[in-house]
């Protein structure tokens, strides 16, 4: 991966880390984290795609997205918003779900804090990532998190320098 992303696993914290500078404004970033229709641009690795069901981002809002295959299988998402502080920072707890939204209890949820900041190369976002338990941590990294997580940030770093 390029020099600027961090991915650090804190097992003992049941924790994630990830740090990313884009070459863009904050509020350019931002609305691609807040924005559906920009969102679904990148959230997914190639070559699965974002689909966005419903977002309401707001302060307990939520966003019900699937994650679609080239063969059309489809992977439910459910984020709940938490506190946002415009152009700064928002939390959400994400969990897997059914298409309606009813999440999965057999599945980690994952309460996630997301930073942005400007930074003379541009914004850095970080990523605060807190599991339940270590069992749900390493259940994440086995799914492939870290992988399509580092993918879905290239793809969205590719989009914003071709601007």
């Amino acid at each position: 991966m390029d020099s600027n992303t961090v991915f650090n696993k804190d097992f003992n914290a049941k924790s994630i880390y990830v740090m990313k500078i884009f070459n863009a404004d904050v509020s350019e970033v931002w609305n691609y984290f807040t924005k559906s229709e920009l969102l679904d641009q990148w959230w997914a690795p190639k070559p699965w795609k974002c689909e966005t069901i419903q977002m309401d981002f707001a302060e307990n809002g939520t966003w019900l997205y699937a994650m679609k295959s080239p063969e059309g299988e489809k992977m439910y998402s459910l984020a709940k918003y938490g506190e946002i502080t415009e152009n700064r920072s928002f939390d959400s707890t994400d969990g897997f779900c059914d298409e309606n939204g009813t999440i999965d209890p057999m599945m980690p949820q994952t309460k996630w804090l997301i930073g942005f900041t400007g930074v003379e190369e541009g914004t850095k976002v970080t990523f605060n990532l807190h599991f339940q338990t270590e069992e749900d941590l390493n259940k994440t990294l086995e799914m492939g998190f870290e992988e399509g997580f580092k993918t879905g940030l290239q793809q969205l770093e590719e989009i914003l320098n071709n601007k």
